[in-house]
């Protein structure tokens, strides 16, 4: 297909050269830790409260360097850490990140306790300055937020506790995943150790007798790391819960839906839409454990392929599969996802010590991204490819603009991500001549919708429930077994044969501590993806510029700003929630005629 030998493993010594012992990144943390402390003196002044134009302007540009910077600090330990989980020095520089992290928080909330002391009349005209306009709607948002936060002193304090409180729980995380091991039986008998990541793959296996085994080891492993797993995750929540209430919040979607711009009107609308649709998706379910000779599809089967897609996708053809799909969509496109592959943006190989899971990360000073991922050569791994380097082009296009307006919401990350998935899953659907390969591909196109419909409709059930049930204490592994059961059979409709109880376990998703509830922005990125592509079909290659536009929107409006100025449509109300979902059950009733 291709005669291209694109390398498997990333290039991190672009940045830095030298990985965890890297001289030049010490130099970078040590210059981030001193800013840190000139920004910190300057906001504890006496004098800095006597606000001018000149002085805030002057702040605002230190404060937005040091964000480039930690953002960049931050994302080359998490690739340290994500390509051997046993770097012990990348760690403990991860450890020396969320420190100064901290510190920069701090320093920001005694910032943004400033901004709201500045009187209105003031405040209006100062963000009518040039040098503030471009900021201006990150700056208002750091204003209003501050009024509903406790006294700086006191957020300050609750930042530098969380590193080794709040944080260092999803970093325990880390290292329950490192030491998990798990046995694996190949064809001929031999036995092989595998990662998390590795064996990951083996769920999604083209033979269900491979699935079987490895989803048993997958939860018997899982199970044995319960306990440790029970107890992070409630330590996690019982402090983030601590801190809503001496905040004064009272529902715990209220940061989640802060931090992505949403209100709670739009969430709530959404969720109703894909309720009303889901109905078409438990055909397709019946359907698929019909097509597999099963009464009811077991978790390990709602992924498994049918046909031809079993067949393995070498890395070369698949990154010229994903630039041929772009390049349908938009010539920029496809060569910015060149210099990914070529350039070594890339980390794919296949190999023992990498953590599980797939992700994108900016390095927004030098003005490129990195994507991690383990590439077996499934039609998902083509899938999870695209996905990121959705990701990495909306990072790309945003570039130039200042850093809080380069601070986009994981609602809108996510569109740009599906919104790629899609380009590449359904124009390859559409071009395929022969039968099999046509199913292959709308089937892998509906499990999108499965996923993002009811598995992590499952994920936001869950984490829901068990927020509540922790505010009246600790909850125990056979109670968070029960929570994800019912979450699962109830997202699923019950359609589901054998469950994964311990999901909660195995998901790092749960753990994280930057974003809380990281599962509904995955379905809102999805749905929003699939209108904007619906309008992409409408409009043809002019549009391509649009989408730019609106991605570079993405830092600097509320999610329902964004919809309106640049889809002319309202988020709050079901009806364009109704129409993406619409288009999931096309494709239910190409499959289901297909498989007849």
């Amino acid at each position: 297909m291709t005669d291209t030998n694109y390398p498997l493993v990333w290039d991190l010594d672009v940045f830095y050269e030298g990985g965890s012992s890297s001289a030049s990144f010490a130099a970078e943390l040590k210059g981030i830790e001193n800013d840190i402390a000139r920004l910190d003196q300057w906001l504890a002044d006496p004098e800095a409260s006597k606000k001018t134009l000149e002085q805030l302007v002057k702040t605002v540009e230190l404060i937005q360097s040091l964000l480039l910077r930690l953002r960049q600090s931050e994302s080359f330990v998490g690739c340290l850490s994500a390509q051997n989980m046993k770097d012990t020095a990348a760690n403990g520089l991860n450890d020396r990140v969320k420190t100064a992290f901290a510190k920069y928080s701090g320093a920001l909330t005694r910032f943004d306790n400033g901004l709201r002391q500045v009187e209105d009349a003031d405040w209006a005209q100062w963000l009518q300055s040039e040098e503030l306009a471009k900021v201006a709607f990150n700056l208002n948002e750091r204003r209003e937020l501050a009024k509903e936060k406790l006294s700086p002193e006191l957020e300050a304090l609750a930042g530098d506790l969380a590193v080794d409180g709040y944080h260092g729980w999803a970093e325990l995380y880390n290292l329950i995943v490192s030491n998990a091991k798990f046995n694996d039986i190949g064809a001929e008998g031999e036995g092989k150790t595998l990662s998390a990541g590795q064996m990951f793959n083996r769920l999604s296996d083209g033979k269900r007798s491979v699935r079987q085994a490895a989803f048993a080891e997958w939860e018997r492993v899982w199970g044995e790391q319960a306990d440790l797993c029970a107890d992070t995750l409630n330590r996690i929540a019982g402090f983030r819960l601590k801190l809503y209430e001496k905040r004064g919040w009272h529902s715990v979607l209220k940061e989640p839906l802060q931090i992505n711009r949403m209100s709670e009107a739009t969430l709530a609308a959404m969720w109703s839409a894909i309720e009303e649709g889901k109905p078409e998706l438990v055909r397709y379910l019946e359907r698929k454990a019909k097509l597999l000779g099963v009464e009811k599809l077991d978790w390990h089967d709602v992924s498994a392929p049918i046909g031809s897609s079993t067949k393995t996708i070498s890395y070369d053809e698949g990154a010229a599969f994903i630039k041929e799909q772009f390049h349908k969509f938009s010539p920029a496109l496809a060569e910015f996802t060149e210099i990914a592959f070529k350039d070594g943006w890339i980390e794919a190989e296949d190999r023992a010590g990498k953590r599980p899971g797939g992700f994108c990360t900016a390095f927004p000073k030098d003005g490129q991204t990195r994507i991690f991922m383990t590439y077996a050569g499934t039609a998902d791994n083509v899938s999870t490819l695209a996905h990121e380097l959705g990701h990495a082009y909306h990072q790309h296009v945003m570039g130039d603009l200042p850093a809080f307006s380069q601070e986009y919401a994981m609602n809108v990350a996510e569109t740009a991500s599906t919104f790629a998935e899609l380009i590449v899953s359904d124009s390859a659907m559409k071009a395929a001549s022969d039968p099999e390969e046509k199913l292959s591909l709308l089937e892998n196109k509906i499990q999108n919708s499965v996923a993002f419909y009811m598995n992590i409709h499952a994920r936001f059930l869950f984490e829901t429930r068990f927020f509540e049930k922790r505010k009246q204490g600790m909850v125990t592994v056979e109670e968070l077994n029960e929570l994800m059961v019912a979450a699962q059979r109830e997202a699923y409709c019950g359609t589901l044969g054998e469950v994964h109880p311990h999901f909660w376990a195995s998901k790092m998703h749960f753990y994280l501590t930057d974003v809380p509830f990281y599962n509904f922005p995955y379905t809102f990125g999805y749905l929003f993806s699939a209108g904007i592509y619906a309008r992409a079909q409408q409009e043809g290659p002019a549009f391509a510029e649009r989408y730019v536009q609106l991605l570079r929107d993405t830092g600097s409006m509320t999610v329902e700003e964004l919809a309106e100025k640049h889809l002319g449509v309202r988020l709050d109300e079901p009806e364009f929630w109704r129409d993406a979902v619409a288009l999931t059950n096309t494709d239910i009733q190409l499959f289901l005629e297909l498989t007849e």
